[in-house]
Order: C-alpha cells, then sequence, then structure tokens
C-alpha cells in the first residue's frame, strides 16, 4: 500500500470512531451509529472530490476504505462503555483525522494544479466537514463554530506546509511540519485554553 494511502486510513479510522461513540452517545440505534460513522468518516473526503471532479468519489472505488470504517464502527461497540475514560483518546483521534485530512486533500489538490489559497481552503473542508455533518445530524451546533479551535488550526497547518515547502522543497518533510502544527494548536486548544476571540459581547445571563 502506498504510503498516502496507509496515512489516509489512519484518519478514516480516527473519524469514523469519534462519530461513533457520539453517536452512541446520542442513544442512537445501530443503524443510526453505522450511518454517522460513514458520514463522519468519508463526509469531507467526498465533499471534496466532488469539488474537484474527482470522480466517482474515493471510497466507492475502495473497498478497503469501506471495511476499514466497518470494522471501527464495530470495535466502537465494546469501547463506548468506556468512553468516559477514553476522552482523551477520542481528542487525540480526532486531532489526528483533522491534521492527516487536511494533508491529504493539499496533496489532492497540488495534484489538480489548484493554487495554494485554494488547496488551503480543500484540506480545511475535508478536514472539517465530516464532523459538521456529523453535528447536525446529531442535532448539534457543528463544534467546529463554537468555542474550540478546530478549523483554523486547519488553515494555520495548510499555510505552513505551503511556506515549508518553499524553504525545503520536499513535500514529505513539509507535509509532517504542517500536520504537527494541526496537532500542537489543537493540544494548545485543549489544555491552554486557546481560543478564537469573540465577535460579540458575551451573554451575561
Amino acid at each position: 500500500m502506498k504510503l498516502i494511502t496507509i496515512v489516509e486510513l489512519l484518519g478514516v479510522i480516527s473519524f469514523a470512531f469519534s462519530g461513533a461513540v457520539s453517536a452512541m452517545q446520542k442513544r442512537l440505534d445501530v443503524f443510526g451509529v453505522l450511518i454517522i460513522t460513514f458520514v463522519t468518516a468519508i463526509g469531507g473526503g467526498t465533499i471534496r472530490d466532488m469539488l474537484i471532479g474527482n470522480l466517482p468519489v474515493g471510497w466507492l472505488l475502495d473497498i478497503n476504505l469501506i471495511t476499514t470504517i466497518f470494522v471501527t464502527y464495530l470495535l466502537s461497540f465494546f469501547v463506548h462503555p468506556h468512553a468516559g475514560k477514553i476522552r482523551n483518546i477520542i481528542f487525540w483521534m480526532d486531532t489526528v483525522g483533522l491534521a492527516v485530512f487536511t494533508m491529504v486533500a493539499i496533496t489532492k489538490g497540488l495534484q489538480f494544479h489548484l493554487h495554494p489559497m485554494i488547496c488551503v481552503a480543500l484540506g480545511t473542508i475535508t478536514g472539517c466537514f465530516g464532523g459538521i455533518l456529523r453535528d447536525v445530524l446529531l442535532n448539534e451546533i457543528p463544534y467546529v463554530f463554537r468555542k474550540d479551535i478546530y478549523a483554523s488550526a486547519s488553515i494555520a497547518g495548510g499555510i505552513v506546509y505551503f511556506i515549508s515547502a518553499k524553504i525545503s522543497n520536499d513535500h514529505n518533510i513539509s507535509s509532517i511540519i504542517a500536520g504537527t502544527v494541526i496537532v500542537l494548536i489543537r493540544v494548545g486548544a485543549k489544555f491552554l485554553n486557546w481560543r478564537i476571540p469573540l465577535m460579540y459581547a458575551k451573554d451575561e445571563n
């Protein structure tokens, strides 16, 4: 398997797991959990492929991807009873998924000869839209629109990628550096309470 395929599968596992656990916390039935698992794992990638005209979308042509999501879905049932204890693990998997999907999307954008700014936007869409669709289906305000830094980390990572690529001229090194930046920003948001300033005054009530 190509390295990029392995890396993308890692991101799929991360998002699939976070989607499954979120669905089970909402007390959905087994079919509902399955749908949320798949939507979270492939939602961003599906929108990415549709935007760049990469059709049929990737998961329709890759049985390994479908199998990976389904196995993750099954394993999540064994993990869910301990979800409270593994909250940090869920955070890390979601963070890894964001970093991986952002970098994979930027790579695909470059393969289609898109402008760097468009590639950054594509990476952000891919990294965030699976979670947005998950939250909308679960009747939640999407996580990415709330207090925590999420999309901003993806944008920052994309910018760092192109700066690094100009300096090093090495895609792999630039991807590692950019992915690390995304992870570090997410860690800072969680453990150091970094926040994006609000555009309005807080409600005192």
